[in-house]
């Protein structure tokens, strides 16, 4: 069973690495974890650097290269509950223009989905059900959301087909240029691919979440040492309020900050704060949502327009590319509602980018980390805290290969 992230700032594991976790890689520079105090602005170092302190002026992350988010190994071994299933009506096609979103209910705010919410407690767990995602409580304490992103795929959809062929659902998205994305999950409700093929049939595989490492524990969580980090510090976190659009393009094209020994799955990506960490991020600090809120308002959403077009640029030079956005909450109310709402923005941004700027649904997925990464160390109401994070795993999913173009027409991808 996959551990679920603990709060940032908490004790790392004592003693030795989990059972089943990969021996600890080399490293040239022993990374550097401060532990900022509560209440103030983050000063922090990336490991390796010797000018990574950011301006004194600024809230950052604290600390850039985080102590595990899961605490311990699981203490309940057991796969991960499957995400959701989304209603055949929430797979109906959706007219270019009509909009929607995360959530499918306009103005909508957590509370009104915590009305909704249904709790069980399951082999020790505790898992909490709304009607487009779960939260599983560990006995242990930590938390993580699961979630099901098939129904962006419903926007601009010439027409959508669903088949269940040997235990495996593929979910087949027509648009209307006869482009189809093609979207397998396993009987366990995992994905397992997410296939674009064009009007000519070829195939582009951007997402093979098949593969599992042995080493994982659970199968999903990598105990891996921190990234030591060896760029400045804000060229490994950049806001995309001061980058310019050059810089933004650069960071979603930035190799990983050290090499990558092999393939991750989505799932360890996700759940694996160390592993993420080996790839800058952009923080869009320049949208602020408001408590309780995943609505992103008219007069901030243009401001996604230099993203969008890193995004599609980046896109257009490998059509293989996929980027993580991360969504986050401030400290303030239960841990439960902070993981959904979290998982709400960022799939209310991942909508936007694809409804307003025409960013491929497929190469984007989002995951909600709720109250775990604060960037202002402050237990109170903060807008700084809420906020979402884009990074680009292309590098994880394929282990750090070079992506390869694709096929020429007529050859048939590997399945």
């Amino acid at each position: 069973m996959t551990p679920a992230p603990g709060r940032q700032g908490g004790a790392p594991p004592a003693g030795a690495p989990a059972a089943g976790a990969p021996p600890a890689q080399p490293q040239t520079a022993a990374p550097i974890r401060p532990t900022p105090p509560v209440g103030a602005a983050a000063r922090t170092v990336v490991p390796g650097t010797t000018a990574a302190a950011p301006p004194p002026d600024k809230a950052q992350y604290a600390p850039p290269t985080v102590a595990p988010a899961f605490q311990a190994a699981p203490a309940v071994a057991a796969p991960l509950p499957p995400p959701p299933r989304p209603q055949q009506r929430d797979l109906t096609p959706l007219a270019i223009g009509a909009g929607v979103v995360a959530g499918a209910v306009i103005g909508a705010t957590i509370a009104d989905y915590r009305n909704q919410r249904q709790e069980v407690v399951e082999g020790g767990r505790t898992i909490y059900t709304e009607p487009d995602r779960i939260i599983i409580r560990d006995p242990s304490g930590q938390e993580y959301v699961r979630g099901n992103d098939l129904y962006r795929f419903r926007y601009g959809a010439r027409d959508i087909r669903t088949d269940v062929v040997g235990g495996e659902t593929r979910t087949v998205v027509i648009r209307p240029d006869g482009s189809e994305v093609i979207t397998v999950v396993g009987a366990d409700g995992q994905l397992l691919r997410r296939i674009r093929r064009d009007p000519g049939g070829r195939e582009i595989i951007i997402i093979d979440n098949s593969y599992r490492d042995p080493r994982a524990v659970g199968g999903f969580y990598v105990d891996v040492p921190p990234p030591v980090v060896n760029i400045p510090y804000d060229r490994y976190i950049v806001d995309s309020a001061d980058a310019s659009p050059d810089v933004i393009y650069e960071t979603m094209e930035a190799p990983p900050v050290q090499r990558i020994d092999r393939r991750y799955s989505l799932d360890e990506i996700r759940y694996s704060p160390n592993v993420r960490m080996q790839m800058p991020s952009i923080d869009i600090n320049t949208i602020n949502f408001e408590t309780g809120s995943w609505t992103i308002p008219p007069d901030q959403a243009a401001r996604l327009q230099v993203i969008a077009d890193g995004l599609n640029r980046a896109i257009q030079r490998n059509p293989r590319e996929v980027f993580l956005i991360e969504g986050h909450t401030d400290a303030v109310g239960n841990d439960v509602d902070n993981l959904s709402l979290s998982d709400r923005r960022a799939q209310s941004a991942a909508e936007l980018l694809t409804q307003q700027f025409n960013v491929p649904a497929e190469n984007l997925t989002s995951q909600g980390y709720g109250r775990q990464y604060l960037k202002e160390q402050t237990d109170g109401p903060s807008r700084i805290n809420r906020r979402v994070t884009i990074r680009r795993i292309t590098p994880l999913l394929n282990g750090g290969q070079a992506s390869l173009p694709p096929p020429p027409p007529g050859t048939a991808p590997p399945r």
